[in-house]
């Protein structure tokens, strides 16, 4: 069990958790119920030995009508002891219902708020992330390697290796791309950084939507973009695509030679993210960590069967439209603690995404 530091503990180690309250309350009621039963034998026999007593007092005739009347009084008492404990019961079963009842609430949301913190740190990581990506594109597409590959240079074998030379480098240090390609005003990939790897060279890319936006943009300064789909400039891996326009002498607001593009590994950093959520282990096995996009569509998941597919929810208006929250609901037709948080954005960059966490629970 996760507790936030705030619950960890009270004075004499009394651990101060929702869940230990519910576990109070149970304890407690069944030790009233074991006092009312004890209580309901010894009434029961307290009462036999009257009944008795009264028998014996008759067989004595005169002399037993004083005893008669204390077997009596013991009856009567047996009685009213009867009807306390029932009492006792009765009110102390509604009580720790209701003290139940309101553990397992205050349990919820506590849970809630933990997870629906969880939910935000992961989709801030991924903004973050992301908005360094977005920096790369911009950056590389003024450098030379790229600018002279693109300045009539594809023609030339020399100018190719060249630039191809340059990007191998780059993506050296920046390992978590799977390649960067250049490509010219009509779309044809003419150099890439691992041409080894991903023999792209020739590709028609115009109808690509990284290459499309990047040419939609008004300068260099602004930046393309393909969200999660596969690659074919990654032999079909999972990427994200950055893209921007090549401006003549590299610089952003000239006339445009062609367009850089970024492949992205995306599932090195979404898969990392949510399988490494600190979630812990007796709740790990039923809960379903996500990243959705802006039209719910599961981008990375910790169950790897639903990626791509649509976030099935009754309570999607109400959870998207928020900007963190958390609430009891469903997914995909299963009662589930729902946490949400809705993508915050870092400096000038923000996906617009929701990041996810479900914990699953039975049907009552």
């Amino acid at each position: 069990m996760i507790t936030t530091p705030a619950m960890t503990s009270e004075p004499h180690g009394v651990a101060a958790t929702p869940e230990r309250i519910s576990e109070l309350s149970g304890l407690l009621q069944s030790r009233i119920k074991a006092t009312v039963t004890e209580i309901e034998r010894i009434n029961l026999n307290t009462r036999l030995l009257a009944f008795n007593a009264q028998i014996e007092a008759a067989r004595a005739g005169v002399a037993g009508i004083s005893f008669n009347v204390v077997s009596g009084e013991m009856v009567k008492l047996a009685e009213s002891i009867q009807q306390a404990t029932s009492t006792i019961a009765k009110e102390s079963e509604s009580l720790a219902g209701e003290l139940a009842a309101i553990s397992r609430e205050l349990a919820t949301s506590v849970r809630g708020t933990r997870l629906a913190d969880l939910a935000y740190t992961n989709i801030e990581l991924i903004d973050r992330n992301l908005y360094e990506r977005s920096c790369d594109c911009r950056w590389w597409a003024t450098d030379g390697a790229v600018v002279s590959v693109l300045e009539g240079g594809h023609g030339d074998a020399s100018v190719v290796a060249s630039s191809e030379e340059r990007l191998a480098v780059i993506l050296k240090a920046y390992t978590v791309y799977f390649d960067i390609v250049v490509a010219d005003t009509k779309g044809r990939i003419v150099a890439n950084g691992h041409p080894g790897l991903y023999k792209v060279k020739g590709l028609d890319c115009s109808s690509e939507p990284w290459f499309v936006t990047a040419m939609g943009k008004a300068s260099g300064d602004d930046f393309g973009f393909q969200s999660v789909h596969a690659s074919a400039l990654a032999a079909q891996q999972r990427a994200l695509i950055y893209s921007c326009k090549v401006g003549r002498g590299g610089r952003a607001d000239r006339e445009t030679i062609g367009v850089l593009g970024v492949v992205f590994r995306w599932d090195a950093l979404a898969q990392t993210i949510v399988n490494a959520t600190p979630i812990d282990p007796e709740s790990r096995a039923k809960t379903l960590i996500a990243i959705v996009d802006d039209e719910r569509r599961i981008l990375a998941a910790t169950d790897e069967a639903l990626l791509g597919k649509s976030f099935e929810t009754a309570d999607a208006e109400e959870i998207f439209s928020r900007e963190k929250t958390s609430m009891v609901g469903t997914v995909f037709g299963r009662p589930a603690l729902i946490a949400h948080a809705l993508s915050p954005g870092y400096e000038t960059y923000r996906t617009g995404w929701h990041s996810l966490i479900v914990e699953y629970r039975n049907a009552s």
